[in-house]
Formats: C-alpha cells, structure tokens, sequence
C-alpha cells in the first residue's frame, strides 16, 4: 500500500486535519507549533491547498476553512493510513509470535510439540520437555517448522568462551606465539569448543599453523555472544587490544570468559 506518495503530502494532510477540526482564531504559527514544522513550511502549503481546492480563506472568526473535496481527502488519508498501521501491526504482531525450529518428525497443523536446543539449534518434537509451541503449518521431519503460542522455559545451559590473546605484529605477531602453550591451552579444557572465531590477520596465520578452521572471522563479537547465549563453547584468537573490542561487549552481556595470553616469553 503506497500512503502519501508524494513528498509533502503527509504534511498537507496533518494541515488539513488541523483546520478540520474547525478551532477559531486559528493561525498559521498554531499549526505550525502543533506540527513541528516553521511558518514558513505552514504558509506555503496552505498556499498549494487554496490552489488545488482543498481549503478556502474563512470569514468572520474562521480564518481558514476546509472545502468538501478537502473533507474528504481528509477521511481517505485517514482510512489509508488506517490501514497501513494495521498491517504494521499485523507484521510486528507475526515477527514476535512465530518462532522456527526444525521439526524432529512429521508434524501436523495446530499440533502440540516440545522444544529442545541441541548445538544452537532450536528443535520441536513430540517427546516431551520444559517447552512446548503450536504447528502452524505442516512439516515434514527435517524440515523448518512454524511455532507459535510458545509457553514454558527451554533448557538451555550458556556456553563458555576462551579468548586466547595473541601478540600484535609489532610485538612480533603469530611467530611470537607459544604453540606449545596454545595446544595444552586448548588441551585443559574438557569441553570440546563448537565455534571457532578470528579477529586480524595474525589470528589467521595462527589458526592455520595450528590446522584449526575458524567459524566466523567478521562481526566475531556479535557472533560469539549469540553463540554463547545459545549454548554453544567458543574459541577467538584476538590480537592484541582486540580482545577488549570483545570482552566489553560480553561484559554488557552478562557472558563470561577466560583470557588466556600466548607470548612467547623466551624469544
């Protein structure tokens, strides 16, 4: 739906409403006040609306008023803006109360399912568990699935991140690394890490000499904490002052971490 198409149209027509509302001793700087806009901007609109007929010059105490053909260019803008604000809604009200999943068997229209989150995943399935949704449409196993009329609270354990801090390439960069103390870095912790991210060049040199691929290596602190929050373990090598690009953020977050740092201190 296309509402006011023309630029300044929006504004004619709040100026057409206010004169509409047939207030006395109404002047171009109270409309101008009301609308935010100079008196300049009020009189050479109501200088256009005179010319296309929408509104007259007014006798006696109406210093404007509003024609029958303005009246109802007044109604349809209304209805037409109306409108558009319904389906607003409508789309906001649809982005809020459906959720995807991936539909663990065959499911049915209106069917009851229950949630699980596996590997940052959400999952829906007829085994019960703390969540449950509705099918909104059919799906078949393996498929994405609409849910909607979410209740109950998904299990979901956050994930851990370690940020192994490297040196900058002033400081020598992935040459000046300990991989040895990287490895037993990577060995102590029982929990596999299920994403890997980089942040600068000497991340990648580093995670290629180590043969280790990495998930994500943009946007690699937004991607970290949507991985946490969604169960999943992270590694990020971050050189130097990089590394509190990303703390800082987890730190807003709530997400804890570990720093572990990798200078050689022998070279």
């Amino acid at each position: 739906m296309k509402v006011f198409k023309k630029k300044g149209e929006l504004t004619k027509f709040q100026i057409l409403a206010e004169i509409a509302k047939d207030q006395p001793h109404l002047r171009q700087k109270d409309i101008a006040d009301k609308l935010g806009i100079t008196v300049q901007a009020v009189s050479e609109n109501l200088k256009t609306l005179v010319d296309e007929g929408w509104v007259e010059t007014g006798t006696g105490q109406s210093r404007y008023k509003i024609t029958k053909r303005g009246i109802e260019k007044v109604k349809k803008g209304a209805v037409d803006l109306r409108k558009y604000a319904d389906q607003v809604l409508d789309t906001m009200n649809t982005y809020k109360s459906v959720w995807p999943a991936i539909a663990l068997e065959d499911l049915d229209v209106g069917e009851t399912v229950w949630l699980k989150m596996e590997d940052g995943t959400l999952f829906a399935g007829k085994k019960e568990t703390s969540a449950h949704a509705e099918v909104l449409h059919q799906a078949k196993k393996g498929e994405d699935v609409a849910l909607t009329s979410l209740n109950g609270l998904i299990e979901l354990e956050p994930g851990f991140v370690v940020i192994i801090k490297l040196p900058t390439i002033n400081q020598g960069g992935s040459k000046a690394c300990d991989l040895e103390h990287v490895r037993e870095i990577l060995e102590k912790y029982p929990d596999h890490f299920d994403r890997v991210g980089i942040m600068g060049t000497v991340s990648r040199a580093l995670a290629d000499k180590l043969g280790v691929k990495p998930d994500f290596e943009f946007a690699t602190p937004q991607a970290t904490i949507a991985a946490s929050k969604r169960g999943l373990n992270v590694l990020i090598f971050a050189v130097g002052k990089m590394s509190r690009t990303l703390t800082k953020k987890m730190d807003e977050e709530g997400i804890s971490y570990v720093i572990e740092d990798v200078i050689d201190t022998k070279r």
